[in-house]
């Protein structure tokens, strides 16, 4: 795993998908070239973004506009959705949702715009031996993590099942590029982002606004009720909201198949030193809670050992 530290991107696009989800495409060069070339999936990076502008009045969200001036101290941590190496240069792709000042921000920076970056920080998935069926399952923003794990999964083991879920409220809550109200309720190649690396997908949205009428985790369930396999052979990575991630891991703990989560936590240095990220964590073989970093010892986490 590459040091981390921090690092000079540059802004390649910064693109609108819909509604309030953006995609910004980063290019680091040289020693930050090498650090995010072996960046893993679930890691996550820390951007300075003090120096963005605001955008003009009128492109302002009517719920952001009393907070939309309030100065941005503290970096920002962000997941990546794609990451390229090509040599002298390495691609990071970040999947954004525009929800207070920092992210208002980002959506004014452009191509050949200087970011300060730290990274690569936080430990990511890790797929074990023995498994053969990787289940992605991803609410809202935490989609993003997920597509960046399928690309290395496909990258580095192309003998592994991988299925990718996502769910949200509404149809307009799923974080993609494509028209989503009309997709089918059955697994198949529906999102683009997932399906460029040749793994199928299945939608669900609480209101029934597009795929399946029903929880993320409701439609995984159906789906294992269909497709058997022992369940050692199984491993279930979800990112997401956390009464989500607690569904899943109660849900992973009642079929015996192992989960990671990838939690989210307000983060202030990102490195383990403020404690302001504490996950309240089990103890093996006792009754015991730790508190551990989310920044530090994960975001990823073992469902098992994780408080909800």
């Amino acid at each position: 795993m590459s040091d981390k530290g921090e690092f000079s991107a540059v802004v390649v696009s910064n693109r609108n998908l819909h509604h309030q989800f953006h995609r910004l495409k980063l290019e680091f060069f040289d020693t930050g070239a090498k650090a995010f070339a072996n960046f893993r999936p679930g890691q996550f990076a820390q951007l300075d973004l003090s120096n963005a502008a605001l955008p003009s009045p009128e492109n302002i969200p009517e719920e952001l506009t009393d907070g939309a001036g309030r100065n941005v101290i503290l970096r920002r941590p962000f997941s990546f959705a794609k990451v390229t190496d090509d040599g002298d240069r390495t691609f990071a792709e970040i999947l954004y949702c525009v929800v207070g000042p920092a992210t208002l921000r980002t959506t004014t920076l452009s191509p050949g715009d200087s970011v300060s970056v730290i990274g690569p920080l936080g430990n990511g998935y890790h797929i074990g031996e023995g498994k053969t069926t990787v289940l992605l399952v991803g609410g809202g923003m935490g989609t993003a993590p997920l597509q960046h794990l399928a690309q290395v999964l496909t990258a580095e083991n192309g003998s592994l099942g991988v299925i990718a879920f996502a769910g949200a409220k509404t149809a307009d809550g799923l974080p993609f590029e494509r028209r989503l109200d009309e997709v089918s309720q059955q697994v198949g190649f529906i999102l683009a982002e997932f399906a460029q690396y040749g793994i199928e997908s299945v939608v669900a949205t609480d209101d029934g606004s597009a795929g399946f009428h029903g929880l993320v985790t409701d439609c995984l369930s159906q789906w294992l009720d269909q497709n058997a396999q022992p369940a050692e052979q199984r491993i279930i990575c979800g990112c997401g909201p956390e009464p989500m991630l607690a569904a899943l891991s109660r849900f992973a703990a009642e079929k015996n198949i192992d989960c990671q989560v990838s939690l989210e936590r307000r983060m202030a240095c990102g490195i383990g030193l403020c404690q302001s990220c504490a996950v309240e964590c089990r103890v093996s073989d006792s009754s015991d809670t730790i508190y551990k970093m989310c920044c530090d010892d994960g975001p990823v986490f073992d469902a098992k050992e994780v408080v909800f």
